[in-house]
C-alpha cells in the first residue's frame, strides 16, 4: 500500500494594503472620477494633436499649401539670378577686352621706350 504525504500548504499572501483593480469599477456602483479624467485627457489630446499631426504629415509628403507671396518672391529671385548670370558673362568679356587692350598698349610703348634713350645720346 502506498502512503500519501501531506499536500504542500498554499503560499501565504503578503500582509499590508494592496491595490485591487476590481475595486475601481465596483466603487460606489460606477466608474470613479479618475477614470473619467483619464478618458477626458486622452480625448482632449487627440482633438488638439490631430490637426497638427495631419499638417506635419502633409509637410512630410510635400503636399503642403504654398504661400502665393512666397512663390512670387522665389520666382523674382530666380529672375534676378538669371540677370546676374548674364551680367557676369558680360563682365568677363569686358575683362578680356581690357586685358587685350593693355597688352596692345604695352607692345606699342615698348619700342618707344627703347628708342628714347638712343635719341638722347644722339644729341
Amino acid at each position: 500500500m502506498m502512503t500519501q504525504g501531506v499536500p504542500p500548504a498554499p503560499p501565504v499572501p503578503p500582509i499590508g494594503p494592496q491595490f485591487d483593480p476590481n475595486l475601481i469599477f465596483l466603487n460606489d456602483g460606477g466608474p470613479p472620477i479618475i477614470l473619467l479624467i483619464v478618458i477626458a485627457a486622452l480625448t482632449a489630446t487627440v482633438i488638439i494633436l490631430w490637426p497638427i499631426m495631419r499638417a506635419f504629415g502633409r509637410r512630410l509628403e510635400g503636399r503642403g499649401a504654398t504661400d502665393p507671396a512666397l512663390k512670387a518672391d522665389i520666382d523674382h529671385l530666380h529672375a534676378r539670378l538669371a540677370e546676374v548670370d548674364t551680367l557676369q558673362s558680360r563682365v568677363l568679356e569686358l575683362e578680356e577686352r581690357v586685358d587685350f587692350t593693355e597688352r596692345l598698349l604695352a607692345q606699342s610703348q615698348q619700342p618707344s621706350r627703347l628708342a628714347a634713350p638712343a635719341q638722347e645720346t644722339d644729341r
